[in-house]
């Protein structure tokens, strides 16, 4: 079962999320539990817990179906000892909203090394990681590839190993694969052979097991550039083809694989054209 959706707004409270997912055919949705713009949020109230239940219920969206974002604030690989503590104590705030509303993943950008280096990098955002979920409960960290913008890390499936090797509880450990970022970083997900090879690699290096989501996006920057522009399905440098192989892999099934596509005005559209590359 391929579960297919975007990322919509939760403005008004999470209890809207999945009412705006079912109105254009989703059957997955990721959204920000909080303003991803600011540090700390209000907290849920017991009346948004209770209606985003409630809605997801409605609509028939459970937790395998859904995959939260945290705030793009949160670096847990800063070299910094203060900005790093305060972008521990947001991430685990994000765990425990997750937990609060009965969902299982939290998805989130790995971090940059800004001052330090790669390998330092990685191993402060492994010891982030056992920190939060030494004091959370339930909900998998899930690391997003990236396109390798900058210092940011985690645009290689050699730093989600190294990352995920050094986290003590590996069953609270995942992988989100987000398309635009692995054809930018120099993943050649755009061809049959590229398509098979990159996930040759990921099993190899990484491991389906840890798969627990998808951003199904095509890209406004060229192959190997390391640029993170997301485009429409179709439209950009990537093209069709590679959304066909995925809507068709078995591999994939089960998962949300989630739109963050930059004109959300086509987002019921491309969910009704993705659905179409479905082989019967």
């Amino acid at each position: 079962m391929k579960y297919i959706g975007a990322h919509f707004s939760a403005s008004g409270g999470v209890e809207f999320a999945p009412i705006n997912a079912h109105n254009i055919g989703a059957t997955a949705f990721a959204f920000f539990t909080k303003n991803q713009k600011q540090w700390f949020s209000k907290p849920l109230t017991p009346e948004n817990i209770s209606l985003f239940k409630e809605n997801c219920n409605k609509y028939g969206f459970k937790p395998e179906q859904i995959l939260p974002h945290d705030s793009y604030l949160i670096n847990l690989g800063n070299p910094e000892a203060e900005p790093l503590m305060k972008s521990r104590e947001a991430f685990l705030d994000e765990l425990n909203r997750c937990n609060q509303l009965g969902l299982d993943r939290l998805n989130f950008h790995p971090g940059s090394f800004l001052t330090s280096n790669i390998e330092t990098c990685l191993k402060t955002i492994s010891e982030s990681i056992n920190w939060a979920l030494d004091r959370s409960e339930g909900v998998i960290a899930v690391i997003e590839n990236t396109a390798g913008q900058g210092t940011n890390v985690g645009y290689r499936f050699e730093h989600i190993r190294d990352i995920i090797d050094k986290v003590e509880d590996k069953s609270r450990v995942g992988v989100c694969i987000d398309t635009c970022h692995a054809f930018t970083a120099g993943y050649e997900m755009n061809t049959l052979e590229g398509y098979s090879k990159t996930w040759k690699e990921f099993e190899e290096i990484i491991g389906f097991e840890y798969l627990k989501g998808m951003h199904i996006n095509d890209s406004k920057k060229e192959y190997a550039t390391r640029g993170d522009r997301h485009d429409n399905i179709g439209v950009g440098f990537i093209g069709n083809d590679l959304f066909k192989w995925i809507m068709n892999d078995p591999r994939l099934d089960g998962i949300p694989l989630i739109l963050e596509t930059p004109d959300e005005e086509k987002w019921a559209e491309e969910i009704a054209l993705l659905k179409s590359y479905i082989s019967s």
